[in-house]
């Protein structure tokens, strides 16, 4: 049985939860007050058995409300743990060195991912991503300007783009 911590905090677009490892790292996290719908999207081979509710997650909370305050970097040094196939894996990883700012289309983030055909591996890369804004997926967007899909909502993931852009 394998125990991991949520908390819930008040942001300026909605309610965003964090379910997290014994060890800190972030195993899902998105803008919804149920942690249920965060446990969904974890991993089978890391999915908790069960969810403790805490006040605050110390380095994680903290992080959330910097980010949010304009600390873009904040959410940058939280560990976060996924797993999936090798390709996956690494687009995670690829996702976390996009600037705040300088949001890539579905096309560049392949490339950046080395493999510049793979445009829906990349677009699955961020369908599939359960630690939201610590992989900011938010920032690949389609060719030509358009948001493409966000699982928190389009409306979040412009207030995201816009708020970095403006503090960036």
């Amino acid at each position: 049985m394998s125990t991991a911590h949520w908390s819930t905090q008040d942001t300026p677009i909605g309610p965003f939860t964090a379910v997290v490892a014994a060890d800190g790292a972030v195993l899902g996290s998105g803008w919804t007050a149920d942690p249920g719908e965060l446990v969904d999207g974890i991993s089978p081979a890391l999915r908790p058995t069960e969810l403790v509710r805490r006040r605050d997650l110390g380095p994680v909370s903290r992080s959330v409300r910097r980010y949010h305050r304009g600390e873009l970097d904040a959410i940058d040094l939280i560990p976060v743990r996924q797993r999936s196939g090798e390709f996956l894996q690494h687009a995670w990883d690829v996702l976390r060195t996009i600037p705040a700012g300088k949001p890539q289309t579905y096309s560049d983030f392949a490339a950046l991912a080395g493999r510049p055909s793979a445009i829906r591996g990349a677009a699955l890369a961020c369908a599939r991503n359960a630690a939201a804004l610590f992989v900011p997926c938010h920032r690949v967007y389609r060719i030509g300007g358009a948001l493409g899909g966000f699982r928190w909502g389009l409306d979040v993931k412009r207030w995201l783009l816009d708020h970095e852009a403006a503090v960036g």
